[in-house]
């Protein structure tokens, strides 16, 4: 199982790669993993249905968390589906994004997001960890977030995919409390314990406590399978491609939340809560669902609402936990997702061919689409649950355990919701068949769209599904056996042996055939009286007149939603009034006032009846320390008085390298080298930001409560010193750095304890870090460059700029041939900066110093494990590096020194690391741990390697790409604004060189080079 999610993992990293390289036909390469693991898993199947197979990696220990993976029928079941029916849908893929481009950014990317998908769902249904489920299920929330989003610059799609995120959001916290709740109860992470404690009694599922953890958990299922009243994030969600409505919301994310109905309910499903939430939810779900869809006449939003009254009835199938029900609901969510997936695609291939699809447009399509008109026809009769077909089976088989359960309430009453439910089903899909392949005469339609020619490899995908949806309505033996072994465990589970009925086409003249018998008429009475039920519909959605009843106009859960988001809109903009008043002195006041009040409060409220521990203040151990620390206590008070930021800022930095000083005097060389280089980078960012703000202090009102600040500086300084002496006197453990020199020499194989601790002992805390440090830097250039960081068109308009030989307004003439060389300089300063802005002498200095300052860090890099420096401190050195370039050519030559995009390096690095991590697993290892060689080679003799040498490169990469993010936001692109600024003044061309943002700018054009 860790093969098969390594394989799908492996093959989403690629996705992004083959799509730029191969362009739509990368899609049917993609499809080869998927379609493998689906061979192997039809091979499990084959070999032995019913049997469980568990892998399980140590991953946290101390929590009791495990990358466990358990295969079982109700899993298999899943992942058949997850892994088929999502290789059927990216080869569609291939043939529907039929005009993209292939160096198209959005289109690279969502084939990496629903590659990334595959292997989530995968993970979620072979999770036998409560914390692996709830990760893989915040994954797939995450993933439908930015696939329902793929059209980013539209407003519906981006309102729609926060919709959905919001939802399923809320309702996944839910369901991890739910989640930790059943751990504490059941004394263990693993699924398969929970569920083992709670049916034998040794966790009682009737307890309150229990009984609340169980209704979390249905909660966070409910907004993922999105029953009421969160229902309305999925018809919303039909603003992302068509593809992604056929995997995603048709057969595998919204399958999510009944696969974990599945998993609990034998353990939960005879709880009074649980069981009226199954007929409360499953029901309203059902019957509005299949209401709404009556009303649509957009097809993909007829199989939306169809899709949702759909989840309705599994619900009810698989909620109450019975062997029987969830046989029959197993069968019924297998022949769900292969109609309803069938069935988008093929409203995906009409609109793409019609360019519609909206059915008071659509005419005769069956007549010049026969293999489309039949593939829908087969898959809308599973939908209605007409004979021959798998859906009629299935649906048998529920109505049939229901009908066994019904001296029950709660199942008398989902046997009736049930039978209401499937009279609209028959009628929403008429209207779907009616609207897409009828004459025109139903909605009287007054001409219709012309259908293009459709290729074999486009209707292949949705006839497979079709083909199987018959096969199966014909031959059900192969789904039988899933859902049998389903029922089995769930009768094991529950202490019993069950006696299923078997899946069959036809089981003869029965109770449960009356019942579709009559939902069949009724259906056909709905469809053949269409105009008055439109009518009665319209008039029930009206508003109410009076003004005593206008506030039961019919319910909308989305106007709700959109009410509620409004108030906390409304919310957020009167508390944003009232503190973000646009004054950083406000904002760091209030910063520092809390972070010394709340700690020494504490201090002092939990300091013993004696009083606080006597304090022990250490002493300088030189004359050399006084020194230092005299300067910078001279330097801070300067920086007071300072009228000037520039000099403020230069000041400032006489404490940073004053800590560093102080660093080496103590014998720490790589925590000094570490600090002169942050020290050096933060000052370079923060003077190249000076440039937007006014030369002296003085000059925007920074003068006023200078006394308030002082004191508040002070109060905050000597707090610092009082808890930090208070908490080295209060020790009383061994402090665990003791051990920290033996486990970095013997385990992590370096003698720099330093680097050791960051990429071996504490990696995790590293991981962490660097995580924050590239979300911080993706953040920033957000916030500066605001559509994307332009690297291809800086490059475009340098290209264009050598090839033309422009130079900017302002040069000489007569200048040094140094910028007039013919091919392109390494310092590329003569093309892209007028004279005024040259300096030979920094250019030659820049000349002699770029390249050692990159040996530098190369060696800093590979010589960090056991002397200063490290992966950081080489990523600074680096930064550096392209800092003097920047400095000396300007933007553009800082993209010729770092041509790579910082957003490339950013993702590279945080790749790694994740590499680092999931490697060791694979050899029976830990997460993060690392492996260490000795080998004996000529001449350099003796070698140790360490594989957390990977781990330093890693974060080197986001070291250097978050300098780099950094230059090109502060100095790039501030470059570019004033060089526009300076064109509009002198009354030129609006448009500057390099422009990123020039695609999405109205009104400008592009230009090589400035004139």
């Amino acid at each position: 199982m860790l093969i098969a999610l390594a394989l799908l993992s492996a093959n989403a990293l690629a996705a992004p790669l083959a799509y730029r390289a191969f362009g739509r036909r990368a899609f049917y390469g993609l499809a080869g993993a998927p379609a493998l693991v689906f061979g192997w898993l039809a091979w499990l199947w084959a070999s032995d249905p019913e049997s469980v197979r568990e892998q399980s990696f140590a991953w946290i220990p101390q929590l009791g968390i495990s990358l466990a993976f358990r295969m079982d029928s109700l899993s298999l079941t899943l992942a058949l589906l997850v892994t088929g029916v999502g290789s059927l849908v990216l080869a569609y893929c291939a043939q529907y994004f039929l005009k993209a481009s292939r160096t198209a950014v959005g289109q690279a990317m969502f084939a990496g997001q629903l590659t990334a998908f595959a292997a989530a769902m995968f993970l979620l249904v072979t999770a036998d960890d409560l914390m692996v489920l709830f990760i893989a299920w915040e994954a797939t929330t995450i993933l439908s977030y930015l696939m329902i989003g793929f059209a980013r610059t539209r407003l519906t799609a981006r309102r729609a995919a926060l919709q959905a995120l919001f939802v399923t959001t809320a309702g996944g916290l839910a369901m991890l409390v739910g989640l930790l709740m059943l751990a504490q109860s059941a004394g263990t992470m693993r699924i398969s314990g929970v569920l083992e404690a709670v049916a034998s009694g040794r966790a009682d599922a009737h307890s309150p406590f229990l009984t609340a953890a169980g209704v979390l958990v249905f909660l966070g299922a409910a907004s993922k399978s999105a029953l009421v009243p969160g229902h309305f994030w999925l018809p919303g969600a039909m603003a992302a491609p068509t593809p992604v409505s056929a995997y995603l919301h048709a057969a595998a994310m919204v399958k999510a939340g009944v696969y974990l109905l599945a998993r609990f309910a034998p353990a939960f499903g005879d709880t009074e809560a649980w069981r009226w939430l199954v007929v409360a939810l499953g029901a309203g779900t059902m019957l509005l669902g299949g209401y709404r869809a009556l009303r649509q006449f957009d097809l993909k939003l007829i199989l939306a609402y169809g899709t949702v009254s759909q989840l309705g009835f599994l619900t009810l199938a698989v909620g109450f936990g019975t062997p029987e029900l969830l046989h029959a609901g197993i069968a019924l969510l297998v022949a769900h997702a292969l109609f309803k997936a069938a069935l988008f695609l093929v409203v995906g291939v009409i609109d793409q061919r019609s360019g519609t699809r909206d059915i008071r447009e659509l005419a005769g399509l069956g007549r010049r689409a026969p293999v489309l008109f039949w593939t829908a026809l087969v898959s809308a009769a599973s939908m209605a649950g007409l004979p021959l077909t798998l859906g009629f089976a299935a649906k048998e088989g529920v109505l049939e355990a229901l009908l066994h359960e019904a001296h029950e309430l709660h199942a008398l009453a989902a046997l009736v919701a049930a039978v209401l439910g499937s009279v609209l089903t028959v009628a929403y899909s008429a209207r779907f068949m009616m609207g897409a392949f009828g004459d025109g005469r139903f909605f009287d339609v007054d001409g219709s769209r012309i259908i293009q020619r459709i290729s074999a490899a486009f209707i292949l995908p949705p006839a497979a599904l079709a083909a199987l949806t018959l096969v199966f309505g014909l031959l059900p033996e192969p789904v039988d056996v899933l859902a049998h072994g389903v029922g089995v465990s769930a009768g094991a589970l529950q202490g019993e042996e069950p006696a299923l009925a078997h899946l069959a086409f036809f089981h003869g003249i029965t109770p449960a055939l009356g019942l579709s018998a009559v939902a069949w008429a009724l259906g056909a009475l709905l469809v053949l009286g269409r105009r008055p039920v439109s009518r009665l519909q319209d008039a029930l959605g009206a508003p109410v007149d009076s003004d005593r009843l206008r506030g039961l106009r019919r319910l909308d859960a989305e106007r709700a939603y959109r009410q509620g988001i409004g108030l906390l809109d409304d919310l957020a903009i009167w508390l944003t009034g009232r503190t973000q008043r646009g004054s950083v002195a406000f904002y760091v006041s209030i910063i520092l006032a809390v972070a010394v009040a709340a700690p020494v409060a504490a201090a002092l409220a939990g300091a013993p009846r004696g009083g606080l521990p006597a304090l022990h203040w250490h002493t300088a151990d030189s004359g050399a320390q006084i020194v230092v620390a005299a300067a910078v206590v001279v330097a801070a008070i300067a920086a007071l008085g300072a009228d000037k930021r520039f000099l403020a800022v230069l000041l400032v930095s006489v404490g940073g390298y004053g800590v560093a000083v102080v660093f080496a005097l103590q014998g720490a060389p790589d925590l000094a080298l570490t600090q002169v280089l942050v020290e050096t980078v933060v000052t370079v960012a923060v003077v190249l930001a000076l440039r937007v703000m006014p030369a002296r202090m003085g000059e925007a009102g920074q003068g006023r409560h200078k006394t308030v600040r002082a004191v508040l500086g002070l109060g905050f300084g000597a707090g610092m010193v009082f808890l930090a002496a208070l908490a080295m006197n209060a020790r009383s453990a061994k402090p665990v750095s003791l051990d920290f020199p033996f486990l970095s020499y013997q385990g992590g194989g370096g003698a720099n304890i330093v680097n050791v601790t960051l990429v071996d002992i504490r990696a995790w805390d590293t991981f962490g870090e660097v995580s924050v440090l590239a979300i911080a830097a993706t953040g920033v250039a957000s916030l500066i460059f605001v559509n994307s960081r332009g690297d291809q068109q800086l490059h475009a308009g340098f290209s264009s700029s050598v090839a033309s030989g422009a130079v900017h307004r302002g040069t000489v003439s007569g200048a040094d041939r140094f910028g007039e060389a013919t091919k392109n300089p390494w310092i590329t300063a003569g093309h892209t900066l007028d004279a005024g802005s040259r300096s030979v002498m920094l250019e030659v200095v820049v000349r002699l110093l770029f390249h050692t300052l990159i040996v530098v860090s190369v060696f800093l890099l590979v010589a960090g494990h056991n002397e200063p420096g490290g992966g950081f401190a080489a990523g600074l050195m680096a930064g550096m590096a392209l800092a003097v370039r920047y400095f000396a050519g300007g933007r553009y030559e800082l993209y010729e020194a770092m041509p790579v995009s910082a957003g490339t390096m950013l993702g590279w690095g945080l790749g790694v690391i994740a590499l680092c991590a999931i490697v060791p697993l694979f050899f029976g290892g830990h997460v993060l741990e690392a492996v260490m060689v000795s080998a004996d080679v000529p001449v350099l003799g003796k070698v140790k390697l360490t594989t957390s040498t990977v781990f330093d490169i890693g974060v080197f990469l986001i070291v250097v790409g978050l300098v780099s993010d950094v230059l090109r936001s502060f100095g790039s692109r501030l470059d570019w604004l004033a060089a526009r600024k300076a064109l509009e003044d002198a009354g030129g061309d609006h448009q500057a060189d390099g422009d990123q943002d020039a695609a999405h700018e109205p009104g400008e054009h592009r230009a090589g080079v400035s004139a």
